[in-house]
């Protein structure tokens, strides 16, 4: 019989899907997302601290203690969220080829305190109006402005005339336009999003928690950074999150019905097993590049996980136990910190934690009944082939001696578990990533965090 595939076999294979699926992806639209989560991305970092400390802050509130510190933390959490839009014209600016600090200048307009004395299309504006969203439209705008005067401009004015012209511009824009749009866009998305997930939570959840994964996959995963950062603005967490890191719970499940199922292929068990630790703390690339997705059906049953995982946690925001997330990027255990809702700490947290349950346990299931054929079972079961001499040379004897090779169960040194951790490799990870973020979850997220 042939000898069954390693995870060096695997490994290789999902490489070429990922190499495959870069090259698909390199489209204007979904280019244009990755600069886009490019911005968002170095932001993540503040954003977790920040989403922590506001976690602690909530906590000490709620048990009455330490008042005197709860101004303090108060401060320290909501300080960069105050100015999220600054940063985010700066890293815009930096991104698409302007000068970052006027890209970060145009962006200070939304959040300026003043800015509440201004009148636009006949409605008071309100600083931060138009939040990150705002904030992006207005330095995108800045870059294009700047460019136009670094091209007219003469050199001997270019210092002068050209920052100038470009805030001005760009600044009247923002005020009197950008704001406005941005302002009525950013309230859209939160209304829709508490409004899909109040009437019909559980079909939503089921929905992105199952598709989350093939978003990351296709890139589309992006285009939900800027969601993420716009709902944490509005209501001080994200209710998607929690539902995309579901799948990254799913991914966990399938890979350990992949471990149960295969109990002579010790090269790809070795490789689950190492690579668990990173699946349960959200971190899920390892487990879909080097074992599900070359492997195709334990990747769809690992979504089916993530569907029933983030419907659960859909049906609890539709029954009034909302679940949220105040940061993005981390997902799996490692969003329990982040985690907030609009109950107790206690029942948010048992919310969050039953989805992964869900998760794990429907991904499990489907993966070991339905996750691999009887001709994949007979062919990842198979004995692997030791090198041509290799046991005779292990005991000292002669290839001729070494017998008619290895007993069913052995596993050849040279079966080395694939690197699946390299740097080469995104996380999914909103993260953020992943998806994350997410991902699996998120997420990454990527990354985020991705699930």
């Amino acid at each position: 019989p042939s000898a069954a595939p390693t995870a060096t076999d695997l490994a290789a294979q999902g490489a070429a899907l990922k190499a495959r699926q870069k090259a698909r992806n390199a489209t204007p639209v979904k280019l244009f997302l990755r600069r886009v989560a490019n911005i968002f991305v170095p932001l993540i970092p503040a954003l977790i601290g920040c989403g922590i400390v506001a976690g602690i802050n909530g906590l000490l509130t709620n048990l009455g203690w330490l008042p005197s510190v709860v101004p303090a933390l108060a401060a320290v959490a909501s300080g960069f969220m105050s100015l999220i839009a600054v940063f985010v014209g700066y890293n815009t600016a930096k991104e698409f080829g302007g000068t970052p600090v006027l890209g970060g200048a145009v962006a200070a307009v939304i959040v300026f305190p003043g800015i509440a004395n201004i009148t636009a299309f006949g409605q008071k504006l309100s600083p931060g109006q138009g939040g990150v969203l705002g904030a992006l439209a207005a330095a995108l705008l800045a870059v294009q402005v700047e460019k136009w005067c670094r091209r007219r401009v003469p050199e001997a004015l270019d210092v002068l005339l050209t920052p100038t012209l470009t805030v001005l511009l760009t600044g009247l824009v923002t005020i009197y336009g950008l704001m406005f749009v941005a302002g009525e866009v950013s309230h859209g998305i939160g209304t829709v999003a508490t409004w899909l997930l109040a009437h019909g939570g559980a079909l939503a959840g089921f929905v992105l928690g199952g598709l989350f994964l093939p978003l990351v996959m296709l890139g589309l995963h992006q285009a939900l950074i800027p969601i993420h950062t716009t709902l944490i603005e509005q209501q001080g967490y994200t209710v998607l999150l929690p539902i995309l890191a579901m799948a990254g719970a799913g991914q966990v499940g399938a890979a350990l019905a992949v471990y149960l199922r295969l109990p002579r292929n010790t090269s790809v068990r070795r490789t689950i097993k190492s690579a668990l630790p990173a699946g349960f703390l959200g971190v899920g690339e390892p487990l879909i590049y080097g074992v599900s997705l070359p492997l195709g059906r334990p990747f769809i049953t690992a979504c089916v996980g993530g569907a029933f995982g983030g419907g659960f946690i859909g049906l609890c925001n539709q029954l009034g136990d909302a679940v949220g997330s105040t940061a993005i990027g981390p997902s799996g255990w490692a969003l329990f910190p982040l985690v907030k809702g609009v109950t107790g700490i206690g029942t948010t947290l048992a919310i969050y934690g039953i989805g992964l349950v869900v998760g794990y346990v429907t991904g499990f299931l489907a993966t070991y009944f339905f996750g691999l054929s009887r001709q994949m079972l007979t062919e990842l079961n198979a004995a692997p082939e030791a090198p041509e001499g290799a046991e005779a040379l292990e005991s000292g004897s002669s290839p001729e001696a070494a017998g008619s090779g290895p007993s069913p169960d052995a596993a050849p040194e040279e079966d080395q578990v694939a690197t699946l951790n390299s740097s080469d490799r995104d996380r999914l990870l909103w993260s953020p990533s992943t998806v994350c973020p997410p991902s699996g979850g998120g997420s990454c997220a990527s990354a985020s965090s991705d699930g």
